[in-house]
């Protein structure tokens, strides 16, 4: 018996027409009327806001970073877990079910919308700040750790820096940030595609809750999807806008201000606007394709303008790091480095699950036909070897400029501005730069575009052709939540409010794996 029929829900029992929306009831209501207040407040008591997020982020992140380390490791290991068992081999959509899209297709979605701004972002200023000062806490001599004790680095060693610098911020952008996306993701796509559920996150918890998936309970699990996904997209978005208009200032002697940054993100949501209206296929879809190729022209540039040798073979060493460090990485017990696990690890864990509704329920739209095992290897490992390789030609020029003399511009440049100091030392300076402005603006528009969609068949109750004025409403909103928190509080608070809702999504998450544990079970048995 499919788990549909014993629940007896059919998608949309519980939406409500109004004025051509066709909107769940209270999921829609709630999410919206209380993001609507949040931004209202949050503009007329700007200095308020900006204190109380300012006491946000550390407050979580030194309480609970052990929440989001250890439930971040299960999700890993659990992972793993069903690649190597029997359970690898169920296809999602049933036996006969083929794929929807090809290959190049699949990975430019999944990864425009997993990584997007933040690979740009951080590429530079990542490897740098843990190369300088991150890991361990204290001062740093001459651009070189010496108390590298905790992770096993020798003290003054610049070499040994350097890759545990690499180690540490693969780490972030590897294994357990894709595990986050894949839990979420296949537990979405086998209980709509296997059991005939609403594309709902709290069709996940069936097993688990039964019939009480589709009251009172049902209801708080959206509300905090809807929370937790566009609060990581506003994040995303305040930090594409920054770093864009850092771009523009130093192309184009753009002035660098709030009123710029707030005009920046209504651009570029209405670009984002054109895309959601075309759709997934004509609209998203086209939109990650060419964002792809994009990147992968920057990427080449930068390895074939940089120091080509160097990069190459510093991919192969920085995996080895990265496997190496691993463990003490993923360890929340007995650290000395807090600053560097609760002030970027805890941060990135909740920012990843802050992202998971939106990106889960993303790559499980475009997964259907693929087996248990394919779908975890394609979207936890490749992504995370091509993070690695993007993190190490960006991450390892700027590295090589640092280590050599000519990098302190680089190295005390602002977080937004590293990218385009490091191109000043490679010919094509300018297009280069260019490119990058083009490719965070494109970044957002696919990351608001693709949010929108998700954001949209949660409230409308797992439809996914719900009215596109809905699309609209909620593309808008992700807008004015990024401008309310970059004018209350600037980057501290776009990254606070990321915390805040992945803290309780987190085990939301550790919960979901029971319960595809639950479903892969009963699905191995029929």
């Amino acid at each position: 018996m499919s788990d549909k029929k014993e629940a007896d829900y059919e998608v949309g029992q519980d939406n409500i027409q109004i004025m051509g929306l066709d909107i769940h009831n209270p999921v829609f209501g709630v999410s919206g009327l209380t993001i609507i207040a949040f931004v209202f407040f949050s503009l007329v008591f700007q200095e308020e806001a900006g204190e109380f997020f300012g006491w946000l982020r550390p407050a979580l992140t030194s309480n609970f970073d052990w929440v989001f380390m250890i439930a971040c490791n299960i999700f890993v290991l659990f992972c793993l877990f069903l690649i190597v068992t029997p359970y690898g081999g169920i296809r999602l959509g049933g036996k006969d079910a083929k794929p929807d899209y090809s290959y190049a297709g699949w990975f430019s979605m999944l990864f425009a919308a997993g990584m997007g701004i933040g690979l740009v972002f951080w590429g530079v200023a990542e490897p740098i700040s843990h190369y300088g000062s991150s890991i361990g806490g204290t001062a740093a001599e001459n651009g070189v750790r010496t108390d590298w004790a905790p992770l096993g680095a020798a003290a003054g060693d610049a070499a040994a820096s350097r890759d545990l610098a690499m180690a540490a911020t693969i780490f972030h952008w590897g294994l357990h940030p894709w595990a986050i996306y894949a839990v979420v993701a296949l537990a979405l796509a086998f209980f709509s595609f296997n059991r005939g559920l609403p594309l709902t996150m709290r069709s996940v918890f069936y097993p688990l809750f039964g019939k009480y998936t589709w009251g009172i309970l049902g209801h708080v699990i959206d509300v905090l999807a809807v929370f937790a996904t566009i609060f990581g997209l506003a994040t995303s978005l305040g930090l594409g806008a920054s770093q864009a208009l850092a771009g523009l200032n130093y192309l184009f002697g753009v002035p660098v201000s709030d009123g710029m940054k707030v005009l920046l993100i209504i651009v570029i949501t209405v670009f984002a606007l054109v895309s959601v209206v075309a759709g997934l296929d004509k609209g998203v879809k086209r939109l990650s394709e060419a964002n792809m190729i994009l990147a992968a022209v920057l990427l080449l540039l930068v390895l074939v303008l940089g120091p080509t040798v160097a990069i190459l073979t510093g991919f192969f060493d920085n995996m080895v790091a990265y496997v190496k460090e691993l463990p003490a990485l993923s360890n929340w017990v007995g650290r000395e480095d807090t600053n560097f696990m609760q002030g970027w690890t805890t941060f990135y864990w909740a920012w990843w699950i802050s992202w998971s509704p939106f990106v889960g329920m993303f790559i499980a739209r475009i997964s259907r036909g693929r087996t248990v095992r394919e779908f975890i290897v394609c979207v936890l490992v490749i992504p995370t070897i091509v993070g690695a390789l993007w993190m190490t030609v960006f991450g390892g020029a700027a590295l090589e400029q640092i280590m050599g003399d000519g990098g302190a511009a680089l190295k005390d440049a602002a977080l937004e501005l590293k990218m385009f100091k490091m191109f000043e030392a490679f010919p094509l300076t300018g297009i280069l730069s260019f490119i990058g402005i083009i490719l965070v603006v494109v970044f957002f528009v696919t990351s608001s575009d693709s949010g929108s969609l998700v954001i949209d068949t949660i409230t409308a109750g797992g439809k996914t052709n719900a009215p596109t004025a809905q699309r609209v409403f909620w593309c808008v909103l992700e807008g004015a939540i990024a401008i309310v928190l970059l004018l209350g509080g600037g980057l501290g608070a776009l990254q606070a409010a990321a915390i805040a809702t992945g803290f309780p999504f987190a085990i939301v998450l550790v919960l979901m794996c029971l319960s595809i544990f639950i479903g892969l079970t009963r699905e191995r048995r029929k």
